[in-house]
């Protein structure tokens, strides 16, 4: 039987061992947390820095003073050459990211006259204004360009028109630009979207005519520009609570999530006009190969969508959305599982699977810089989302920013390469501007890092 005073013994004892670790283990526990700290502090200036250079390349440079808009051709050495036609994609995606940048940089006016700048050269050059929408690709003085002897409007384009309209009216205030937007909206509506089956044609003639069946040897849906529909309504559902507009968002969210995401955790790419996949599983290696480009799993779409769903998700207001935080989660695992670089680190560009493999192949070992981008924003959401997960996210995030500074941030010229120079060293001499390549992918996902590291 334990005395009173042996009871005692061991109380104080007790009280004094826990008073010793606690004043030995708090200097440990403080200098760990202080080098987490720094390696964030670290990583938070050094995004930090390579956003400004961003920045301070593209702009002033690629601003058309004499005919509006922006320049489209950029060689390596952040020279002007080549032709400028313009690509109401890249022209859009300008007035975006300056727009994003504006806010971000709180209020900083050059940012906003980068924008304004673009604005009006959509307005004025690239809307069509006897027929309505947006031409796809002009010459430098804003005159339409034709595709094979005819005009044909896209809604890929005009949606992300309507994605910059909305940017851009949120920080300036110019009623003008949400009037375009609405415009814009309901012209997509009338000629582009389907009652029928849900989703919008993509290919529409000059008059407004659905090609249902598509244009040339492409299908009339797929998820590119599905994605980008909901990513521009989601902009445009901040500045304007349409209940229209509610319901297409809430629609492609759907679409999106639960049609052309498949149980794997990867999305088709093209579609007929009912949502049926286009497929080539079935048929000859030979056949798959030369139909590679409508059928592969593009891992940088995924991970770029995985954000974009979870990101309407947020604006529509739906509460305990766990069907699609599931389904974003799933996409980057998958991706992660069957398309990272195990060495060197980022994303493969193309997968596929063979038979009943249950990993994918990798059929593009080449590394493009905007799906390295969605990837290094991704894999910090989810590490946000998921702090305690097996597959540690953050540990992902930290390999990809190392992979996207070694192989893709061109340290004698500065900016992004056009690809991985690990896989193609010959970027280092590509174009650093185009009509497919500006600023969009690479500045939004800085930023969005940066925020996020700053509540972290």
């Amino acid at each position: 039987m334990i005395s009173n005073f042996e009871v005692h013994i061991k109380n104080r004892m007790t009280i004094f061992l826990i008073f010793f670790l606690l004043s030995f283990f708090p200097s440990w526990l403080t200098n760990n947390q202080k080098e987490t700290n720094k390696d964030k502090d670290s990583l938070y200036v050094e995004i930090q820095n390579i956003l400004k250079d961003e920045f301070a390349l593209w702009y002033p440079l690629t601003i058309d003073i004499l005919y509006g808009g922006f320049f489209s051709d950029v060689n390596y050495k952040w020279k002007l050459e080549g032709s400028q036609n313009k690509m109401i994609v890249t022209q859009s995606r300008h007035i975006w990211s300056a727009s994003n940048a504006f806010e971000f940089y709180e209020n900083d006016s050059s940012l906003l006259n980068v924008a304004e700048h673009g604005f009006h050269f959509l307005k004025d050059k690239m809307w069509d204004h006897e027929l309505g929408g947006f031409y796809d690709l002009v010459n430098r003085q804003g005159e339409p360009i034709k595709e094979k002897g005819r005009i044909i409007k896209r809604a890929y384009g005009n949606a992300f028109a309507i994605y910059s309209l909305a940017a851009y009216y949120k920080i300036s205030h110019d009623t003008s630009a949400l009037r375009l937007a609405k415009e814009t909206f309901n012209w997509l509506e009338k000629h582009s979207y389907d009652p029928e089956y849900g989703g919008y044609f993509q290919f529409i003639s000059r008059e407004g005519i659905p090609l249902k069946k598509g244009y040339g040897i492409n299908p009339p849906k797929d998820q590119n520009s599905s994605i980008h529909l909901l990513e521009c309504f989601t902009e445009l559902y901040k500045v304007w609570k349409d209940e229209k507009l509610k319901e297409r968002l809430n629609s492609m969210l759907k679409i999106i999530r639960d049609t052309i995401v498949t149980d794997k955790g990867y999305m088709v790419l093209f579609f007929k006009s009912d949502w049926v996949p286009i497929s080539y599983k079935d048929s000859s290696s030979e056949l798959q190969k030369r139909n590679y480009v409508f059928d592969h799993i593009s891992f940088g779409h995924d991970v770029e969508t995985a954000y974009l769903l979870l990101e309407a998700s947020d604006v529509l207001g739906i509460e305990n959305d766990t069907t699609t935080l599931r389904i974003a989660k799933k996409m980057i695992d998958h991706a992660l599982k069957n398309g990272w670089d195990k060495e060197n680190g980022g994303l493969y560009d193309g997968g596929y699977y063979f038979d009943a493999e249950e990993s994918s192949s990798i059929i593009r070992e080449t590394k493009e810089w905007w799906s390295q981008a969605e990837a290094l924003n991704s894999f910090l959401l989810m590490s946000e989302l998921f702090p305690d997960d097996e597959i540690n996210y953050f540990e992902k995030f930290l390999a990809q920013w190392d992979y996207i500074k070694k192989y893709l941030i061109d340290d004698k010229y500065g900016g992004w390469y056009w690809g991985g120079i690990d896989k193609e060293p010959d970027h280092k001499f590509t174009s650093k501007v185009s009509i497919w390549k500006c600023n969009y992918h690479t500045s939004r996902s800085l930023i969005n890092c940066i925020r996020r590291l700053t509540k972290l």
